[in-house]
């Protein structure tokens, strides 16, 4: 095997702009696979970030109910009969909305995520919103996402400065009390959270007897199936009882099935995994054809196929390698710039390391099983 791997490592090298094209075909079909990957990753993990980070450990949904930002409310006492069941221990609401957020000093308009919740019910576990719970008692304040997007202004900036910061909302004039850190999502590039008389202020077309997530605790010990069992029989067919796991594949059902985005990703993915396998392919089968008098003494002097097909498997490897590392620095660069511009979460984990270099190792050894069939047909006539 060690003299196979040499053979094809003195044959790749022989030529070097033609190792030179095949590796950076390689290096584009891996940085292509990276960044579809990190797309649909950044995609579903900010859709889901809000779910996460949900105290509770069952949800009750209107059966309508999309997505967080596509909520149908339910009614609220709803919540109320949950509690009626032994291992329920608390409950707790969520309002989701979509509002108009007016920057002032660009006086540009853009949809903004606001979320409301009762300030003492601790619904939300989130970066520096604990510090802020009992400011938005208060009327017309709100607590501003920190990660949303430049274009709602430097309201972070200004609160550092200790400056007042006030924003018009759906024409309702508040005042920002302090910021937290969640992030921009595909549905919302900036955060708001504040208390459900707040949240009702800014939507007065909602009706104070209804809310969007109904979050219930358990009690220690309490079985989460049973207990969910237990409060869906309580309930009417309008609404859903949802574990935590099942309230995120909602919303990631959602954006991967409802809308066009998840088929866009998987195509994606496919033609780098395409282009991969045409570029390689082309580099091995040139390199079986301008060797193929070699190929034929080398059976001639008692070399066994399968020791050819370990020479074009090792020069299948060796690209796959080759292409593989600075397709990986490439990208690494890439997701931080992207990740600075769009302000959704871009992160390389061993998961997604190891899916990328398998579809690189395979499109490669794809390549080279289909580069093979030429070389079955290599007999020592094809030496004269």
């Amino acid at each position: 095997m060690a003299v196979a791997f040499q053979l094809a490592w003195f044959q790749l090298r022989h030529e070097p702009r033609k190792l030179l094209a095949g590796v950076a075909g390689v290096v584009f079909a891996v940085v292509l696979c990276f960044m579809q990957l990190g797309f649909s990753d950044a995609l579903f993990d900010s859709a889901t970030a809000v779910q996460r980070r949900m105290t509770g450990d069952l949800f009750i949904v209107h059966r309508q109910s999309q997505a967080l930002w596509r909520m149908t409310p339910f009614a609220r006492r709803r919540v109320q009969q949950a509690l009626g069941v032994p291992g329920v221990a608390s409950a707790g609401l969520l309002y989701a909305g979509t509002a108009d957020w007016k920057n002032q000093r660009t006086v540009r308009r853009d949809p903004i995520l606001v979320l409301g919740i009762d300030p003492v019910g601790g619904v939300l576990e989130l970066p520096g919103l604990r510090d802020h719970l009992d400011a938005i008692k208060n009327e017309n304040v709100v607590v501003f996402d920190e990660w949303s997007r430049p274009e709602y202004g430097p309201v972070a900036a200004l609160l550092r400065a200790n400056q007042p910061v006030a924003v018009e909302v759906n024409h309702r004039r508040l005042r920002v009390a302090g910021v937290f850190r969640l992030g921009a999502s595909f549905a919302a590039n900036g955060n708001l959270v504040t208390s459900e008389l707040n949240f009702l202020r800014l939507f007065p077309g909602r009706s104070p007897s209804q809310a969007d997530v109904g979050i219930l605790r358990l009690r220690p010990g309490a079985d989460i199936r049973v207990t969910q069992k237990a409060v869906a029989s309580l309930m009417p067919d309008d609404v859903r009882v949802l574990t935590k796991q099942e309230f995120i594949h909602l919303e990631r059902n959602y954006w991967e099935e409802t809308t066009a985005i998840g088929f866009i990703f998987t195509v994606s993915l496919f033609m780098g995994f395409v282009v991969g396998v045409v570029v390689v392919y082309q580099i091995l089968y040139s390199e079986i054809m301008n060797h193929l008098p070699q190929y034929a003494t080398l059976k001639a002097m008692g070399y066994t196929h399968g020791f050819l097909l370990g020479v074009v498997g090792s020069a299948a490897l060796m690209l796959s390698v080759l292409g593989y590392l600075p397709g990986l620095v490439v990208s690494a660069g890439l997701y931080h710039l992207t990740s600075s511009a769009t302000a959704l979460p871009m992160g390389l984990g061993v998961p997604k390391l190891a899916l990328v270099f398998g579809l690189t190792l395979g499109m490669c050894l794809l390549s080279g099983a289909l580069a093979l069939r030429k070389l079955r047909a290599a007999n020592p006539a094809d030496m004269f």
